[in-house]
């Protein structure tokens, strides 16, 4: 499977394919302050988070990436982003990551759905074989989502990624195998 416009969905949760005309639906929310503070995008003014999208967008033709907006069907709010990224369709690996939801929904459960729909979809009908996710590794909260979902931490990337605020980042890199998935 090589379709990158799709849309994932539950009784909680909806993924809808992120594209330059509903990406404005996420202005109040990428606006939150430090919301990506462990990322090394900037996303807080509307010509940073149009670039971000337009970034997201051109991964996206180069099929490396399939960028989501994520919906709160509970709320019925628009809530964040999150993307298929680092596809490597060849060895069937890619990364779950640009994850960001705003602070209303965070604690909420959505992070855990959104996950959900994405690992079955990427384990099912695209057929991949292993998901990895990258996160800072000051970055507790994250690091437990992913380790609850089951990803086991694979080593850590030392100094590898500037962020807006100048510190270079240490990155730890989780993955789960297709097996591992289906063997909760």
């Amino acid at each position: 499977m090589s379709g990158t416009t799709f849309v994932l969905e539950n009784e909680l949760a909806k993924l809808i394919p992120l594209t330059l005309d509903n990406y404005h639906h996420l202005f109040a929310v990428a606006a939150e302050p430090k919301l990506v503070q462990y990322s090394p995008s900037a996303i807080e003014s509307k010509e940073d988070f149009k670039k971000y999208v337009e970034k997201a967008l051109e991964q996206q033709q180069n099929k490396r990436s399939i960028p989501f907006i994520i919906y709160d069907k509970k709320s019925q709010k628009y809530a964040g982003c999150t993307r298929y990224m680092n596809i490597d369709w060849k060895n069937k690996v890619l990364h779950i990551g640009s994850t960001w939801i705003g602070r209303d929904f965070q604690g909420s459960g959505l992070n855990d759905q959104i996950k959900l729909l994405m690992l079955n979809h990427v384990f099912g009908a695209m057929g991949f074989e292993k998901v990895e996710f990258r996160v800072d590794q000051r970055n507790i909260r994250s690091r437990k989502a992913v380790e609850k979902l089951g990803a086991i931490l694979e080593g850590t990337l030392r100094a590898n990624v500037y962020l807006l605020d100048g510190h270079k980042r240490d990155t730890c890199c989780y993955g789960i195998m297709k097996q591992e998935w289906q063997a909760r």
